[in-house]
């Protein structure tokens, strides 16, 4: 099947497969490879594993330096800024040497001895992959509900042990999203079941501790494009089930004293009605798009009559503020708001007698709240770093308005000086004219003749913004000379709700266009030449990359794509496969010819064509949930047999992962530095 050898790249052998809709056949080649089980499958990935250590085995020993020098700048023994919760202080710490997290508690006071929850490093031993998830404690403290993940397809078993005997029950429930919520009784599980094949969660199941008879379904989403999911209010006192798909969202609430009680709906679902709840006081905070309010109002309900007509207005919808989330305390309410890019946090009193900003003062940062479980505190907990300045978690006083750095991130290397680096926020112009933001960061004295290396990174889907942030692995960029950007394209919601529409469905391609755009400006404007334009994307930032380099792949020399959603057309036919009928009102659903015409258009896939193509590196987890495998295998296998240059095309796949790569908390710096090194290799960097 394969013709392998240290310098030639692996050949796949093509076994035509006809796809036939709308009247229109696609023939593919590669379909065979979405046999995970097939030994030839394995083989080809194995190849590819050796065709890429092979050819890039002369910077093993650059990698090896690149991954210490991260590791270095990481302070090993850390541990997280502790927070209160029901009486307990909560902490997670890491040890020098080791990967995972060690989550421990102290009660009342953090002067009080330290009870350990757990210790991931002992849970992992002799897995390949381990994470842990959902810790959830019940309300008399004295047991924990928690997930475990041993595969990386996000597919967890949930565990009950008592914190008091640190025995685990026998009590297993296989197939879950790995987070379960505690009704009131301390003995009653309410979480959420997958779907076997498809992994949508989709079934909210009731489990009581120790009751060998099948737990209760209590709930079914019945809608294939709708998820499920449980949780707890912040107060306390309802349990809510939540059915979200991309444009609507429906929740059901439940007295969490009640647990044997029936989930009321909040609000039936209205195709098009976005809302989320928080409770407050006997009523419901409502985060909504109600009346066509596109970046989000805030109104509130009472807790007994929750429908639609008794909402009323809090927080007026305003076209130039995207409101992106409330914190709920017993004195003031935190709204999280978004304007002209910028992250802003406003504090409002309930009593109305005070309304004001948190002070910012850079372009090009990053602030958010960070985790507030207590009502009755006068303390807002959030974080802040931009992508000059390491990030801090503040506890700020409401009330005196004063504020105390809990933590600033240490950066362990004593050559660092925030002072050595330039932030700053410039705007391309896209081809329909809009004007397109980018988050630009470099080291000092660099001069902008186009001989600069330049990292232009972009996600541009599903809403989800790419805030300008600090990373202390990217200094290994510029520390040799790397300009990195951070481009904000349309698809994202950096400027408002509106930014996200117009880059979604059949605007879809207005997110490629305007990366493509934002490059040529970085050209032009001799941040960098095309010989030194590198791009990098991941998951649908890697449709991304697949779709710029069918577009424009002059204007690169290189392109990392990871776990890279390419084979967009067939994966969107395919409703067994996780995610794709929860997707399509992000990309449109190809039965219907109008977006099957358009998502074919652009397909990264169905578009490769023979020509010359930049060098690539291409990264994949045999086990991923949310774009499987073959999607960036066939993808690799079609672009060696096309293309028409002799650029380097490699494809990683890491056998024992999924979505989001390495588990431990070094192992995935191993994969950052291959990357580098890629990068630095193609310049010419080799220390």
């Amino acid at each position: 099947m394969i013709k392998n050898s240290d310098i030639t790249p692996p050949i796949a052998k093509k076994i035509p497969h006809q796809l036939e809709k709308h009247g229109d056949v696609r023939v593919d080649n590669y379909f065979w490879m979405k046999d995970r089980e097939h030994p030839e499958v394995i083989d080809y990935l194995n190849a590819e594993n050796a065709y890429c250590d092979s050819e890039m085995a002369h910077t093993k020993d650059f990698q090896s330096d690149l991954f210490e020098e991260m590791k270095a700048r990481i302070k090993e023994d850390d541990s997280s800024v502790p927070y209160k919760y029901n009486g307990y202080w909560y902490i997670t710490k890491f040890e020098k040497g080791k990967d995972y997290p060690i989550y421990t508690r102290k009660k009342d006071s953090l002067d009080n001895p330290e009870e350990l929850l757990f210790d991931c490093n002992v849970m992992a031993e002799g897995e390949s992959y381990f994470k842990l998830a959902g810790i959830s404690i019940s309300p008399d403290n004295k047991l924990v509900s928690y997930g475990i993940d041993t595969t990386g397809r996000r597919n967890y078993n949930i565990y009950v042990k008592d914190l008091e005997t640190h025995v685990v029950a026998s009590d297993r429930i296989e197939s879950t999203t790995g987070s379960s919520s505690w009704a009131n009784d301390n003995a009653t599980l309410f979480y959420t079941k997958k779907d076997e094949v498809t992994l949508r969660a989709f079934q909210i199941y009731k489990h009581r501790l120790g009751d060998n008879s099948e737990d209760e379904l209590v709930f079914e989403e019945g809608d294939d494009t709708f998820g499920a999911a449980v949780y707890k209010s912040k107060s306390r006192k309802y349990i809510i089930i939540a059915c979200y798909s991309t444009l609507t969202n429906e929740y059901h609430i439940l007295d969490a004293d009640n647990p044997e009680g029936k989930f009321q709906v909040f609000q039936p679902r209205i195709r098009g009605l976005e809302y989320s709840i928080s409770h407050y006081d006997n009523h419901f905070y409502i985060l909504t798009n109600k009346d066509k309010a596109t970046n989000f109002k805030l109104m509130k309900t009472p807790d007994s009559d929750t429908t639609i007509e008794n909402w009323s207005e809090v927080i007026a919808h305003r076209n130039n503020v995207l409101l992106e989330g409330i914190d709920i305390f017993k004195d003031y309410l935190v709204i999280s708001e978004r304007r002209n890019g910028l992250n802003e946090i406003r504090i409002k009193r309930w009593d109305e007698t005070e309304d004001y900003y948190l002070p910012f003062d850079n372009e090009t940062y990053t602030a958010y709240t960070g985790t507030n479980v207590d009502f009755e505190t006068e303390i807002l907990r959030y974080g802040y770093n931009a992508m000059t300045t390491p990030s801090s978690v503040i506890d700020f006083n409401m009330r005196t308005k004063t504020k105390i750095v809990l933590k600033e991130q240490e950066v362990l290397d004593k050559n660092f000086d925030k002072d050595n680096y330039i932030s700053e926020r410039i705007w391309a112009t896209a081809e329909d004219g809009t004007k397109i933001p980018m988050s630009v960061v470099y080291r000092k004295g660099i001069k902008k003749d186009g001989t600069n290396p330049l990292l232009q990174y972009a996600y541009g889907s599903y809403g989800s913004t790419m805030d300008p942030y600090f990373s202390t692995i990217r200094l290994s960029l510029l520390d040799r000379g790397f300009i990195y950007v951070i481009t904000h394209i349309r698809g994202g919601e950096y400027l408002g709700r509106d930014w996200y529409e117009d880059g979604k469905l059949l605007n879809k391609k207005n997110t490629f266009s305007d990366f493509i755009a934002c490059s040529v400006h970085l050209i032009k404007e001799r941040y960098t030449s095309s010989q030194h334009l590198y791009a990098m994307g991941g998951s649908a930032g890697g449709l991304l990359m697949g779709a710029i380099i069918n577009t424009a792949p002059e204007l690169y020399n290189g392109i990392i794509a990871a776990v890279p959603f390419v084979d967009v057309i067939t994966t969107m036919l395919d409703d067994s496969i996780p995610l794709t009928t929860g997707e399509y009102d992000e990309w449109g659903n190809p039965n219907d010819k109008l977006y099957y015409d358009y998502i074919k258009s652009y397909s990264p896939y169905d578009n490769v064509e023979a020509k010359a193509y930049p060098n690539m590196l291409i990264t994949t987890g045999l086990h991923d949930s949310q774009v499987q495998y073959w999607e960036p295998a066939k993808w690799v296998a079609k672009l060696r047999d096309l293309k028409t240059d002799a650029n380097k095309l490699y494809l990683k796949t890491n056998m024992d992962a999924g979505h989001g790569g390495a588990s431990g908390r070094f192992e995935s710096l191993k994969e950052d530095a291959e990357e580098f090194a890629f990068l630095l290799d193609l310049e010419g960097i080799s220390e």
